[in-house]
């Protein structure tokens, strides 16, 4: 088989949220929530191999309600976050629960299909998230250095920050903020900065992004038309501190320094529909995917805004002469950025895309109708950018 042919795994439901499981670093493994009004949701557990390009899946019962949002904990393999709806009082809310998945999973403990699409297995619910009347939570973040003991959730206008006490069996709400102002005020996304001692978490409400210290609590920049539209997603560049992109229903995706926030760096206009995913990658920064509900998913190369704009740096003692003149020629070009590449392989809208926590050349991307598709960096852009 083709290297850099895709890998596609079908859900029988449909689906939006998607995650890499943070903490695992050795197996690319891959958490999957479903939304059925119908039937029970579930967490697929999605492990793929590498070398065979085979896809293995466990089946998690997650009965709680259809899955909007799911994330991982960067500290413990077993342990997740969900964001999920369910019926109260005649209105839907969307409530937030952290669960652990049965302890025989953790390690990835290979079964055979008959067994994983046993019922037997379910999420155990460890705490609620419960924002005392504080409405729906639109996400949940992890801290993202941290031992998986702090959490930020959205609910409506409300940021809260918990402390998951013990094995995270109980949720402690450490401190809170809210918007303020007049109109429909209601968060849609957050991100927690791995920078600045992970003391900075980013917010998007409507069409404004901000940002929030969550030392104080307090508000510390605010870029208010960030978007002609809502804006979907945001992500923080892994290796520049400063370094925001975010994405919206405006079709765009903008490239933003923080200490400046009156015009975007970059933006990118790729995208013919609404943009609901953007994520750098975590080892290299020029490396930006985005996904969309014009049912693409784009890899771009935003070579001139990343950590390394010239390409590695490389000690001039180690070099040739005839290496050292191509390396001079190379550094007088400027960078250009680029789209790499267009993937075609969903028919739905694709709501979540993400880079696989274990190989930096590797993500994921699923669409609304359940499709997973596992794809790879091409080739001869991987090696251009190590050698």
């Amino acid at each position: 088989m083709e290297d850099d042919a895709p890998v596609i795994y079908g859900l029988e439901f449909q689906a939006r949220a998607l995650t890499p499981q943070t903490a695992e670093t050795d197996a690319i493994r891959f958490l999957v929530g479903t939304q059925s009004l119908k039937y029970d949701n579930q967490v697929h557990v999605i492990d793929f191999d590498d070398e065979n390009n085979i896809i293995s899946k466990t089946v998690l019962l997650h009965q709680a309600g259809e899955i909007w949002h799911i994330s991982a904990s960067p500290a413990d393999r077993g342990v997740l976050a969900t964001c999920y709806s369910q019926a109260a009082d005649s209105k839907v809310v969307t409530c937030a629960a952290v669960w652990r998945m049965p302890a025989e999973l953790e390690p990835g403990g290979q079964e055979s299909p008959e067994d994983a699409a046993s019922p037997a297995h379910a999420l155990e619910q460890l705490c609620l998230l419960e924002p005392a009347a504080r409405g729906s939570t639109a996400c949940v973040a992890w801290e993202p250095a941290g031992d998986g003991k702090r959490v930020v959730s959205l609910a409506d206008s409300h940021i809260l920050l918990w402390d998951l006490e013990g094995s995270s069996s109980q949720a402690t709400l450490a401190s809170s903020a809210s918007l303020e102002g007049k109109g429909q005020l209601k968060f849609t996304t957050g991100r927690w900065s791995p920078h600045h001692n992970c003391s900075q978490v980013a917010t998007a409400n409507d069409t404004a992004i901000r940002g929030w210290d969550t030392r104080t609590m307090s508000q510390i920049y605010c870029i208010e038309s960030a978007h002609g539209q809502l804006v979907r997603d945001l992500d923080f560049n892994p290796n520049k501190q400063y370094y925001l992109a975010s994405c919206g229903d405006d079709c765009k995706v903008k490239f933003w320094d923080t200490r400046n926030v009156a015009e975007p760096v970059k933006t990118l206009e790729e995208h013919s529909h609404w943009v609901w995913n953007v994520r750098y990658n975590h080892s290299h920064d020029q490396l930006v995917l985005t996904g969309s509900s014009d049912s693409r998913v784009i890899l771009s190369n935003m070579v001139s805004i990343s950590s390394e704009p010239f390409g590695h740096l490389v000690d001039d003692d180690d070099l040739s002469d005839q290496e050292e003149r191509r390396l001079e020629e190379k550094s007088q070009e400027p960078p250009q950025d680029s789209v790499i590449a267009t993937y075609e392989e969903h028919e739905d809208s694709v709501y979540a895309v993400d880079w696989s926590s274990a190989d930096p050349w590797l993500f994921a991307s699923l669409s609304y109708d359940g499709r997973l598709v596992i794809n790879r960096v091409p080739r001869a852009l991987k090696y251009h950018i190590l050698l």
